[in-house]
């Protein structure tokens, strides 16, 4: 409901517009309503504004328009100039900024946005490759109030950085350096002891840090709600045991790929985590079901677990996962090759089945067969299942469970098996593996409701799977007669779209022809 004085006003304003004059906007409305509506544009829209006279340059230009900044659409064109002249622009008014993939941006640029806009509180520095220890000695020195920073792939990043972030930014709450592979267990020490209240840590693929790492944020961090440990190669049971027993506010912790730990930390977590939501331990071999058992019995909030490549987990863990985690949403299931029908029959008859599984990966489990989707028609929620390089899986299975599904429905590309793609599918999975070839473009044109593809290629495939996407995006962008493609590529290589895949947008403005 609109408050009285402001229907008054829009009275009185409607009034002044209502006379026969042609008067100007800037002399109907005061300057600050003026403001106001300007504060809701985007950063495009005003520099445009700030073309069309004086009193509007002033309007677009003010700094309280420049509060939030996302500069990563013109990632190539912004050098360090450009932030200097921004930072002198908007000086205390700038309260988030994201300077994401802009590699031109270096130290020097960086120390004058620091010095200018000292009540920032959000900085991504996502990928600008040239930011060393300078820079995080500049937010040190002059943005106490700094509490998100990423700093994920500046590979110059050394502990020097944490031990400056610790002592001039103890409000920090969010840390993302993953890739940062200098960084080892000192520069955390450092860290925690001047950040304890950090809630999200980001330590993807730093490859240098131990369990002494995880032992220093277990004791330090008792507000740790997100902790990602992906390609940590030498983390083993013992230091996440330490996070375990000192976060007990965990929700989300990502181990994948940390190739060491065993079931007790499935025991640990299910013991002293009991709000954990998402879990990933990707291609974490050791698991088995007798840990999830334990987990799923203890850790009722579930939402998503990606257990790819969990290699030794069978039916068991699915039943467990049906009759304690109601909230279930994504569950990854690629490579589990011991599982088997039965344990999908009881997943769709589980508590999450009707109104909260939304995604299941099913790839490369080959015991599984249509029976599978039989059972899965009982998920009303369900949106995506992907199913390539199951082999028992036949065209007409397919074919059945598509027919009941609504328009949200998604079912992923079988390896050379174009069957899958209908009227109502909305979103494509391609995986780019070498006997894969590519579907024709009246295929493509069968799916007109597609607003999204995906692909998964190994690093050597990455040019031709953008190559194949693109060309995938204007069969559908034409056929769908506009409107914006989403174009996504998951490469396992850790120096392509800041690693493990980001969106690349391929909107229908440009292809269209």
């Amino acid at each position: 409901m609109i408050p009285n004085y402001d229907v008054q006003y829009c009275q009185i304003m409607a009034k002044m517009f209502s006379n026969s004059d042609e008067a100007v906007i800037n002399k109907k409305l005061p300057k600050e309503l003026l403001l106001r509506i300007f504060s809701f544009l985007d950063v495009v829209t005003l520099c445009r504004c700030a073309q069309v006279s004086r009193a509007w340059n002033v309007l677009a230009l003010d700094g309280s328009n420049w509060q939030r900044i996302d500069l990563f659409d013109f990632q190539r064109d912004i050098e360090g100039r450009v932030v200097e002249n921004i930072s002198k622009r908007c000086g205390g008014f700038l309260r988030k900024l994201s300077l994401r993939g802009c590699l031109g941006v270096g130290d020097n640029a960086l120390r004058t946005f620091a010095q200018n806009c000292r009540n920032i509180e959000v900085l991504n520095l996502n990928g600008c490759t040239k930011t060393t220890d300078a820079t995080c000695t500049s937010l040190s020195k002059f943005c106490s109030k700094l509490r998100h920073l990423d700093l994920a792939s500046c590979t110059s990043i050394t502990n020097m950085s944490l031990k400056a972030l610790s002592e001039g930014c103890p409000l920090l709450e969010q840390l993302n350096i993953s890739w940062c592979d200098q960084v080892t267990k000192d520069g955390i020490q450092a860290l925690v002891r001047g950040c304890g209240g950090l809630k999200a840590l980001f330590l993807k693929g730093c490859t240098q840090l131990e369990d002494e790492a995880l032992k220093y944020i277990g004791a330090h961090c008792p507000e740790l709600v997100t902790l990602n440990l992906q390609t940590c190669l030498q983390i083993t049971d013992e230091g996440l045991i330490t996070i375990c027993r000192g976060c007990h506010k965990l929700q989300s912790l990502c181990a994948s790929g940390c190739s060491n730990i065993t079931d007790a930390i499935l025991n640990a977590l299910g013991q002293n985590c009991p709000r954990l939501r998402i879990l990933e331990v990707a291609r974490c071999s050791q698991l088995t079901d007798v840990g999830f058992t334990t987990l799923a019995r203890n850790c009722h909030e579930l939402e998503k677990m990606d257990l790819e490549e969990c290699v030794q987990i069978t039916d068991s863990t699915l039943i467990q996962l049906s009759i304690h985690c109601p909230r279930l949403q994504v569950l990854s299931l690629s490579h589990c090759e011991l599982i088997t029908d039965d344990g999908i029959r009881h997943l769709g008859n589980g508590a999450c089945a009707h109104d909260q599984l939304e995604v299941i990966e099913l790839d490369n489990c080959p015991l599984i067969t249509d029976a599978s989707l039989e059972h899965l028609k009982s998920c009303h929620s369900l949106e995506r299942i992907e199913l390539y390089d199951c082999q028992q899986i036949t065209r007409a299975g397919i074919k059945r469970l598509r027919l009941i599904r609504d328009a949200r429905m998604t079912l992923s590309q079988l390896v050379n098996c174009t069957s899958v793609f209908g009227y109502h599918i909305r979103n494509i999975f391609f995986k780019m593996s070498v006997d894969f070839n590519f579907p024709t473009v009246e295929v493509l044109e069968s799916a007109p409701l597609c607003k999204s593809l995906r692909a998964c290629a190994g690093e050597n495939r990455v040019s031709e799977s953008i190559k194949a996407l693109e060309y995938a995006a204007l069969c559908l962008v034409l056929k769908n007669q506009g409107g914006e493609m989403v174009v996504a590529i998951q490469s396992e290589g850790e120096n392509w779209f800041w690693n493990w895949g980001t969106l690349l947008q391929v909107r229908a403005s440009v292809l269209n022809m």
